[in-house]
């Protein structure tokens, strides 16, 4: 590789990689120290093609969920099954993972750019800015950087668009499956709402069992599927669909030391 090759949205790939590196070892403890990590379907990513695949997953923190996948990714790709031990899996990172993100959030200070420049889509939202309701058109530099980023590799999305559970799926993410026919991988996530502030920055509660569960590839129609179809499909591949909420989970019902007494890490 040299010293100066770019991806396709400028950044340079030595730069990029030292980054990841720095990122993930000033972050490993987070989700094997401080906090722990329980992973289940890691496998499921070593037999993905290099490029074109979509992640969607619901969301909880602006950034430690992304930061989490990363660390998971990166130790599945070199071998490890299920865990994140040992984080000599960050001395080869897979370059062309993306993330799409809020433009605005991306904007918002120091420690964000640099996250931006380790592999972020920053879109302008349509319905949301600066805290407010808008109801703006979509900019095609934006759908376009999202194709860029799946041609070139793998691309994590919340197609919730919040870290509010419960929200409604974004039909853009649809619009998305149908124009690129990416392979879609669902990824569900737990315990982090508890375990960081809302951006994900700071640690706001220790002794949290965090979860991560990747599934199966979803069975899509890309041509014959409508755009609802697909969004009912993504509500209930990341568990945010209306019925999930008939069965109220153990963290809603319990206090969080009640919950911690409970899980003891499982380990």
């Amino acid at each position: 590789m040299g010293l100066f090759k770019k991806n396709p949205f400028g950044h340079i790939l030595f730069l990029k990689r030292w980054l990841i590196r720095i990122l993930g070892a000033l972050t490993h403890r987070r989700f094997k120290g401080f906090n722990k990590l329980e992973i289940e379907g890691s496998e499921i990513l070593k037999g993905l093609p290099d490029t074109n695949v979509l992640f969607v997953s619901n969301h909880q923190t602006y950034f430690a969920d992304v930061v989490a996948m990363f660390h998971v990714f990166n130790a599945s790709l070199s071998g490890r099954e299920d865990n994140i031990k040992n984080i000599g899996y960050l001395w080869n990172p897979k370059l062309n993972v993306y993330f799409v993100a809020a433009r605005e959030t991306m904007q918002s200070g120091l420690l964000p750019k640099i996250l931006a420049y380790a592999g972020s889509v920053s879109i302008d939202r349509t319905w949301r800015s600066e805290g407010k309701d808008v109801n703006r058109q979509v900019k095609m530099s934006d759908v376009s950087n999202i194709s860029k980023a799946l041609n070139d590799g793998w691309l994590i999305t919340f197609p919730q668009g919040t870290t509010k559970p419960w929200k409604p799926i974004r039909r853009g993410t649809a619009h998305i499956i149908k124009l690129n026919k990416p392979i879609v991988v669902p990824i569900v996530i737990d315990g982090f709402r508890r375990s960081f502030d809302k951006k994900g920055l700071r640690i706001k509660k220790r002794g949290i069992l965090q979860s991560m569960e990747i599934k199966k590839p979803l069975e899509i129609d890309y041509e014959n599927e409508k755009v609802e179809d697909i969004v009912k499909k993504l509500e209930y591949a990341i568990e945010q669909h209306p019925s999930f909420l008939k069965v109220i989970p153990k963290e809603e019902i319990l206090s969080e030391e009640e919950l911690n007494k409970q899980r003891q890490w499982r380990y």
